[in-house]
């Protein structure tokens, strides 16, 4: 029997907005100087039209895959989604398996940040 899960797709489109809405205040008017001072970036030069849009495409790709595996992860994971008794599986293997998808929705894109900025 496949999992009936509800991934709710307006709610990762409102975190990927606030993704952006946050960085560009973060990036920008309150910490914009003092972050391009310390990656060493000239404040004076703005970069390139093309090097923004691999940023930004790669910032929204990071901002979805976060938010849609954190919204799969508290769906998927939970035991009456499938129909199972809580006690046929072991609690343990519930927690290594949404350890093992975890990754790739919460470590890489912390990885696409590095490089989008580089």
């Amino acid at each position: 029997m496949e999992p009936a899960l509800q991934i709710n797709f307006l709610a990762i489109l409102v975190c990927i907005v606030s993704n952006f809405a946050i960085g560009f205040i973060s990036y920008g008017p309150l910490f914009g100087r003092p972050w391009m001072a310390e990656v060493g970036l000239d404040p004076d030069t703005p970069p390139s039209g093309a090097h923004m849009a691999k940023a930004m495409a790669l910032m929204g790709i990071g901002a979805f895959l976060t938010a849609y595996v954190l919204n799969y992860n508290t769906e998927v994971w939970r035991p009456s989604v499938r129909g199972h008794d809580v006690t046929e599986i072991p609690d343990y293997m519930y927690g290594f398996y949404a350890t093992l998808f975890t990754w790739p929705g919460f470590y890489l894109p912390q990885h696409f940040s590095i490089v989008a900025w580089e």
